[in-house]
């Protein structure tokens, strides 16, 4: 299967599998997660770790941001796509207020004074 992959992309150099376990507290880890990885790089096993354990760094970062911030996992709307249409204005707000650089507070502070001074409001819109 993995021959037929390099026609589907031509500039495949790297197929890998990643096996991690997740633990919560002191529980001891039932299943390992599984994933597959294309890349266009040629990467050893060590690089393929660390690229795949960047990834998911950054990706709980971005889910814990909307969290806390946002409070996302709050939102009880699932009708049609509105669940989907909320979180892109979700990561566009948190975008926005990321790239602020001229007030010094975190994102929910930020959202507060934007929420409170049209002035700010408009120069983070301005960005």
């Amino acid at each position: 299967e993995f021959q037929e992959l390099s026609y589907e992309w031509p500039g495949l150099k790297t197929v890998g599998v990643v096996m991690s376990f997740r633990q919560e507290g002191d529980e001891a880890p039932e299943e390992p997660m599984i994933r597959y990885y294309i890349s266009s790089a040629e990467l050893t096993a060590k690089k393929l770790a660390e690229a795949a354990r960047q990834h998911w760094h950054i990706e709980a970062k971005l889910h814990w941001s909307l969290d806390v911030a946002l409070r996302e996992d709050a939102c009880k709307i699932h009708r049609g796509q509105a669940a989907e249409n909320l979180a892109r204005v979700r990561h566009i707000a948190l975008n926005y207020l990321k790239g602020e650089k001229s007030f010094k507070g975190g994102i929910r502070r930020k959202q507060k004074k934007a929420a409170l001074v049209e002035t700010y409001l408009a120069d983070i819109l301005a960005v």
